[in-house]
């Protein structure tokens, strides 16, 4: 569901539960972050969220890996660590269940590796199989990493290269190779965890780390134009430093475009400001839907080396993409 849509969906709710009437309550529907906060005592808050979809890949393990890593994701970039997780499946009633016993074995290695436990969950018969987690993690109250907290002069730095949702997409349709769906299923299996701890070890605050966010279903731009809003900035994005896939592009010109890509798009264009004729490939490929993607995160100009050296530490990959200007909306340069 697009951005527009899911606010209008969720409206009621917000009058229902009005958040000055759940003082613990730290970021709820009215806020509107990558997962609820609720905060337990002065020392320990409560992140809570969930997702599931159908499979993006083939292989019933891999699929339950990659979308348990998709699920513990908005954890990580709200900053904290995977403690528990449910299962959420649903699952036709004329299909081996062995398969359904694959997936979750692919969702809890990768929980197993996020150093949290899967304590149950539920399944329903669909005609469709679908896959994800319920998760609980924990933060602390005073490091929350937020969408809202970006400033200008602020770094941005993405910790994955786009593209997954166009690779997928290939699969689908039966064009892309195994060497090029393979690249997209490693980035889509790598934990943000890493990330996440390099985070908390440069410091959320002044002069540290502002802003976070994960990159999914709204592409990079959707996903950035949340950003600003919330945030009352603009994000200057440099197209030469974003990183994809080596075979995006290519899978795009022959049309393998996620449906969500256009949704994504037409949410984001009033908001563009663009200083050059940028290739329609280039708005497909920043508008594309991620599966798993990375974290985009801001950062004080003075603690971007040490945040990027932190990162590597942990295992990832840090790209300086643009960076954080006064002015509403998403300018895109060369």
């Amino acid at each position: 569901m697009g951005p527009e849509a899911l606010a209008q969906v969720l409206r009621p709710l917000q009058s229902t539960f009005v958040q000055a009437d759940y003082p613990n309550l730290m970021i709820g529907l009215e806020i509107s972050d990558d997962a609820a906060v609720y905060k337990l005592n002065p020392n320990q808050a409560m992140i809570f969220t969930t997702d599931f979809f159908p499979p993006v890949v083939d292989d019933p393990y891999l699929f339950g890996a990659v979308a348990a890593a998709n699920s513990m994701s908005d954890v990580y970039a709200m900053g904290g660590d995977v403690l528990l997780a449910l299962n959420i499946a649903a699952f036709p009633d004329d299909l081996d269940p062995g398969i359904l016993s694959d997936i979750f074995a692919g969702g809890a290695a990768k929980v197993k590796e996020a150093g949290g436990v899967i304590g149950g969950g539920h399944t329903v018969v669909d005609r469709e199989p679908k896959y994800g987690l319920a998760v609980t993690g924990m933060v602390h109250p005073d490091r929350i990493l937020t969408k809202a907290g970006a400033r200008p002069g602020d770094v941005l730095i993405l910790t994955k290269p786009l593209g997954s949702g166009i690779l997928t997409t290939a699969a689908k349709q039966q064009v892309a190779t195994a060497a090029h769906l393979n690249e997209a299923i490693e980035v889509m299996l790598q934990l943000n965890k890493g990330a996440a701890h390099a985070i908390q070890t440069v410091g959320i605050g002044p002069g540290g780390v502002h802003a976070g966010t994960d990159i999914t279903g709204y592409g990079l731009l959707g996903h950035g134009l949340e950003m600003a809003e919330k945030s009352g900035v603009a994000l200057k994005l440099k197209v030469s430093e974003i990183p994809t896939l080596s075979s995006s592009r290519h899978y795009v010109e022959a049309g393998c475009v996620p449906g969500g890509t256009g949704r994504n798009i037409h949410y984001i264009k009033a908001h563009l400001h663009l200083t050059f004729d940028l290739p329609q490939v280039w708005l497909q490929i920043m508008c594309d839907p991620q599966t798993s993607g990375g974290l985009l995160i801001t950062v004080a100009p003075e603690k971007a080396p040490a945040l990027a050296d932190a990162i590597v530490a942990e295992g990832g990959q840090a790209w300086r993409i643009g960076e954080v200007v006064a002015g509403s909306g998403l300018e895109i340069i060369e």
